[in-house]
């Protein structure tokens, strides 16, 4: 039986080399071409056939390769909802022709942020995934499980199956689309640590430009996000928590923690904002999202270093409240005492 590491080195090798040198070089490098290789059979399907057109617009759930009730959609638009389940039903089947069809032949750039990977043209991202898809096998899923925005962009979470790289990877990604409904960003970030996937080394290769100046929010979310961080980097629970809803609930994905009400957060962020890597000195780098949300990627604060960058997701009440803040970065950047640290800032201090 193969380790999950073994995997996540291959996506790690895949990725970087496709960066470099081309598709091909990277899935011979990554050891993809090799014999005993799971092909998936009959995953493409004709134009027109479900999962969104080939186009790239529309979607729907008929034909779905997961269960389409498992996307939370109740703060993203009909329009994106339909655009991206589309997506995934196209990535599931591997269908690579209309995957790419999602995105602006004339403007696309993928970066991995756990990986420190940037691919940066249509054409670097379609020659990967050409080489790629037909080698994995047909239980290779990739499916949604909440989108926040709208058509000018959005954060989507999502689950890449085992047998897609060998480990689940649930991301949180920030996405831009142009005023024609094409893909024009897409930064992927996933815990490396809850994926049990060896550290990234971020050294002189990480990528220093993510396009952050490709913008297209709604001033509501771009507002919010801009004072909540603000907040944040400053250290001041109470003005964080007075920018949140009654019944907020902030996740942090990477730290397995869930805090739920405007009393328990202010307690937490009083506990936590001088050791979280979104906390003190860390500061919004790019906005993502629609009326009813989105989210941002943000620096990471100084004691988090190697860490560099994270994203955080926030969902908008009818008064422009956050009501569900949830947070993603690399803790596998992290030393596995500071890490503890994060993970047990949770905890309630006994009542003396």
């Amino acid at each position: 039986m193969t380790h999950p590491t073994q995997h996540a080195t291959t996506r790690r090798t895949l990725l970087r080399t496709g960066a470099a040198a081309g598709a091909a070089a990277a899935l011979g490098a990554a050891g993809v071409f090799t014999a005993g290789t799971a092909v998936a059979a009959g995953t493409s399907s004709p134009a027109g056939t479900g999962g969104g057109t080939a186009g790239g617009t529309g979607g729907g759930t008929a034909g779905l390769p997961y269960p389409p009730a498992v996307v939370d959609t109740s703060h993203c638009t009909a329009e994106v909802a339909e655009l991206l389940r589309g997506f995934f039903a196209a990535k599931s089947r591997h269908d690579v022709p209309r995957v790419m069809s999602y995105f602006s032949r004339a403007n696309t750039v993928y970066i991995d942020a756990n990986l420190g990977t940037a691919l940066m043209s249509w054409q670097q991202v379609n020659d990967l995934f050409t080489a790629y898809f037909p080698k994995v096998p047909a239980t290779a899923l990739s499916y949604p499980v909440r989108i926040v925005g709208d058509m000018r962009s959005a954060a989507v979470e999502f689950v890449d199956t085992p047998p897609f790289f060998g480990a689940e990877l649930r991301a949180l990604s920030p996405i831009v689309f142009d005023g024609q409904g094409k893909i024009t960003r897409w930064v992927d970030y996933w815990d490396g640590r809850s994926a049990l996937t060896p550290p990234t080394v971020i050294g002189g290769a990480y990528p220093t430009d993510f396009k952050d100046s490709e913008q297209n929010a709604h001033p509501a979310v771009v507002e919010a996000a801009r004072a909540l961080q603000a907040a944040f980097a400053a250290g001041d629970a109470a003005a964080a928590v007075g920018l949140m809803s009654a019944d907020v609930v902030i996740e942090d994905l990477s730290a397995h923690t869930r805090v739920c009400g405007r009393l328990q957060a202010q307690r937490y962020y009083a506990r936590a904002l001088g050791r979280l890597p979104y906390g003190i000195g860390a500061a919004v780098l790019h906005t993502e999202g629609g009326r009813r949300g989105g989210g941002y990627e943000w620096s990471a604060a100084p004691g988090a270093a190697p860490l560099r960058r994270g994203h955080t997701c926030i969902e908008l009440d009818n008064a422009g409240k956050v009501s569900r803040l949830t947070v993603i970065y690399d803790a596998n950047q992290l030393s596995y005492p500071a890490y503890q640290s994060l993970v047990g800032l949770a905890a309630e201090a006994p009542l003396s």
